[in-house]
């Protein structure tokens, strides 16, 4: 009876621990684990390279790795491509810092606003929501069709690619463009 009652035990971990991964989402080929922070989990991610570069140069690992909450609206390094050439290369250098830290500041919100906040907000706002960011500045998110939209404040805009990617220390919404502040 103990072996029987140790094998259904060991069961329910092993479909508990199953569900649990199957929960998690990935992100540039790594599972994205609710248990560790921001700066860990996007580091994990092939397609976050450059964010992680961009965060180390800025001198942001640290609050990032804080307790938080954030909402990190993260751009992929084909985001980054997008960019005129040569701007990440001049934005991670130590003269560039605070314009740096301006621009990656300008994608974290305070708190942890799921896709289902963001669309609450949206549908409040009657087709607009309005997010101020770490930075002080404003992102605008709004619905074209079934995509979330963020616009930045030179009109600039950015689908929401993978929505709610947990972390310990918040949330990271995947974005396919940089956003940029005035």
């Amino acid at each position: 009876m103990k072996k029987l009652v140790l094998v259904f035990v060991l069961a329910l971990i092993s479909v508990g621990t199953f569900a649990q991964m199957q929960k998690a989402p990935m992100v540039g080929g790594a599972v994205m684990s609710p248990s560790k922070n921001i700066v860990e989990n996007a580091s994990n991610s092939k397609d976050h390279t450059t964010l992680v570069t961009a965060v180390k140069a800025a001198g942001l690992v640290e609050t990032l790795s804080s307790s938080g909450p954030f909402t990190v609206f993260a751009p992929t390094n084909a985001a980054f491509d997008k960019l005129p050439a040569g701007t990440v290369e001049t934005l991670v250098k130590p003269e560039s810092k605070e314009t740096l830290t301006n621009i990656l500041t300008y994608h974290v919100v305070p708190g942890k606003l799921s896709a289902a906040d963001i669309l609450a907000k949206i549908k409040e706002g009657n087709g607009a929501a309005v997010l101020t960011t770490v930075q002080g500045g404003k992102l605008t998110a709004s619905l074209k069709g079934t995509n979330v939209i963020l616009t930045d404040t030179k009109g600039g805009t950015s689908i929401v690619t993978i929505a709610d990617v947990n972390q310990s220390n918040g949330v990271i919404h995947v974005i396919d463009s940089v956003l940029l502040p005035n």
